[in-house]
């Protein structure tokens, strides 16, 4: 009998896909014919050694990622690494631009700033991050140390479409969690890319790091080992006791995304998911509205808001009790929130589009 499993637009630790779960539900007392779980072995044994390489070759080879970086698994969630980034990256008197365009550049910003000199190349605050900056409005320090963005911001629903424009020589750092291996994306423009794995990689506990060779040199001596990007390098992400069993989940979702045909293959899904909640929000005659602007909308995570709160809390209340979980908005937007990750069935979405073509007929 197949387990009953509602519709999950949390938005992290969010829906995994069911493959995944499935061989993971198989291996779980025994891997591969060892006679133990992988929670259980040694992370110095050839077993596990074999599930962080694989996971790293099976990276490489979806991201196309050149042979210059180095693929890092790191703990601390990407919360940790708005730290580690300014230590590991920005030498002692010396400046980083942050584009703020949302709650998660926000709070990398709010750490860098603790940890020396930093600038806000933009903001879009004063209209409450509902959308992207023009390049012209991007004003970078030729020279700084490094600039840092993210992709796609869960909270406001706002996804980089390119990259900003940056000088030739300052690297490009990039926090990716929310749309981490949800489109090609060509790695060679950027100094980092970093990600927590609870959206669209894996289970939490685990941020994946991919780091260009030249940053690597720049890490200063006399770093707090679990916190010197170098380090963790060079060990192979072994410095300590990995995420062993977040790490091995992550392995399997690369594999289900390879035999869905990749990247290419999971964004053009993606962007039929996407298209089918923004069809209902567009098509409501502003019942819902998008807190993003059409331009700047991601395909990840889409914020919205009914007519009043009363009727936001009976969408939430009514959508729950249809098998659709995790539509509350976050507390700093209010409203709702539907996070449409790669595992998302498109049977979900649109289940969500039906359920608020009915919502709107029957309280429009």
């Amino acid at each position: 009998m197949s387990p009953k499993r509602v519709h999950n637009f949390n938005a992290g630790p969010s829906v995994l896909p069911m493959p995944v779960l499935e061989t993971a539900h198989a291996e779980l007392f025994d891997f591969a014919g060892c006679g133990m779980s992988v929670m259980e072995m040694s992370h110095r044994s050839k077993e596990f050694e074999g599930i962080i390489r694989t996971a790293e070759a099976d990276l490489k080879e979806l991201m196309g990622i050149p042979d210059n970086y180095k693929i890092v698994f790191v703990q601390g969630g990407a919360t940790l690494n708005f730290a580690m980034i300014p230590m590991n990256f920005r030498p002692a008197g010396a400046s980083a631009d942050y584009l703020i365009t949302g709650a998660w550049s926000r709070s990398a910003h709010k750490e860098a700033v603790k940890l020396g000199t930093t600038r806000v190349a933009f903001t879009d605050e004063a209209e409450n991050y509902i959308r992207l900056p023009l390049d012209e409005e991007v004003s970078i320090d030729p020279k700084a140390a490094y600039v840092h963005f993210c992709h796609n911001e869960t909270i406001h629903g706002v996804e980089f479409r390119t990259e900003p424009v940056v000088p030739e020589g300052i690297p490009l750092i990039c926090d990716m969690s929310s749309d981490f291996l949800s489109q090609p994306v060509d790695v060679s423009k950027y100094g980092m890319i970093y990600a927590g794995a609870q959206k669209n990689a894996g289970p939490s506990g685990v941020v994946v790091c991919i780091i260009r060779d030249d940053l690597l040199a720049r890490v200063p001596e006399k770093m707090p080992a679990l916190l010197d990007y170098r380090l963790l390098a060079e060990s192979g992400s072994m410095h300590n006791t990995p995420p062993c069993w977040s790490i091995y989940i992550v392995g399997l979702v690369l594999k289900w995304l390879k035999s869905l045909g990749g990247l290419p293959a999971i964004h053009k899904i993606n962007k039929e998911k996407a298209a089918l909640v923004y069809g209902a929000i567009d098509s409501s005659g502003g019942f819902y509205r998008g807190h993003a602007q059409p331009s700047s909308r991601s395909i990840m995570n889409v914020p919205f808001r009914l007519p009043s709160e009363e009727l936001e809390e009976l969408f939430v209340k009514e959508s729950k009790a249809a098998g659709l979980i995790g539509l509350k908005g976050h507390r700093s937007v209010g409203g709702l929130r539907a996070s449409i990750y790669n595992a998302l069935p498109m049977e979900s979405a649109r289940a969500l589009a039906v359920f608020m073509a009915d919502f709107h007929k029957a309280h429009g």
